[in-house]
């Protein structure tokens, strides 16, 4: 592992943990209601650092937060410490878990209101890009076909990906269509534009095609970025399933269907990607 991830990584678990205690922290106040400026009625959260996020929001933001204290940052070590040592799991497990975060305060920086931790977001966003970027480059793409053994199960995780580009593509595009009717009042809250969306149809879903593709043809870019999807998304969709049920928990409707179809396709993300991590062959004593 090169110098430069050594010491940028052990400043990402820092940070996350911080930004993710700073988010779950308790504090006290009573959400009240408003009109934004497009005639929106939202609830704001009025408390703690989100203080002026949407009540909706806020769930949300704090399912995240709890995911990446439990599971996002001892991922994160594993990975890390697994690297060190050699391991392509490790190395693995290290990518995916840099992309959510990635991911995570990609968003934040550009969806929650400004709060103390702004800089936090940025650094965050920044440190876990490049870093990201250091650990793809640390693993040879060109032996990583050799490097799993049969019994990866292509065809499933490249129809869960499928599955999961198809299901963003729909949920997403109904959602921007029903906005865009005459007379429509964009369920867009305190944002002033769906980022969330433009993301996952202009990166996620794309990427999620492309690795599946690939993958089928056992393309050496296919096992990367199945495997390193598969272990993001593991944490993402965890936290997005968290995200509806305490929606569900502060009375916001997160609507039943999305959410069972997120739930479940984070259970199979799960056993999947469980049975990718143990189907790369060991090499040197390290996998």
């Amino acid at each position: 592992m090169s110098k430069a991830l050594k010491v940028i990584v052990p400043i990402i678990v820092v940070l996350t943990a911080v930004a993710a205690l700073g988010g779950l922290w308790p504090a006290e106040g009573l959400p009240y209601e408003t009109v934004n400026f497009r005639g929106e009625r939202i609830t704001v959260n009025a408390r703690g650092l989100y203080y002026w996020d949407t009540l909706s929001s806020t769930a949300q933001m704090q399912a995240n937060d709890l995911v990446a204290l439990v599971l996002g940052v001892p991922l994160l070590v594993i990975g890390f410490l697994s690297s060190i040592r050699g391991s392509l799991r490790g190395r693995l497990l290290l990518s995916g878990s840099l992309g959510f975060v990635l991911y995570t305060y990609l968003t934040m920086c550009v969806g929650a209101a400004f709060n103390a931790f702004f800089l936090a977001y940025v650094a965050l966003f920044s440190l876990s890009l490049w870093a990201f970027v250091m650990s793809l480059m640390e693993i040879k793409i060109d032996e990583l076909p050799s490097r799993f053994k049969e019994s990866l199960p292509r065809k499933s995780i490249a129809a869960l990906l499928l599955l999961a580009a198809a299901f963003l593509g729909l949920a997403w595009l109904g959602r921007i269509a029903a906005a865009m009717q005459p007379g429509a009042v964009p369920a867009l809250e305190n944002a002033t534009s769906m980022f969330i969306q433009a993301m996952d149809l202009g990166l996620v879903a794309p990427a999620c095609v492309v690795a599946a593709v690939l993958l089928l043809k056992r393309r050496p870019w296919g096992y990367l970025l199945a495997s390193v999807g598969m272990v993001k998304f593991l944490t993402l969709g965890i936290a997005v399933s968290l995200m509806g049920l305490n929606m569900a928990r502060v009375g916001v409707d997160p609507g039943l269907p999305m959410m069972v179809m997120f739930i479940g396709m984070a259970l199979a993300n799960l056993v999947l990607t469980a049975m990718m991590l143990a189907a790369v062959k060991p090499e040197g004593g390290a996998a």
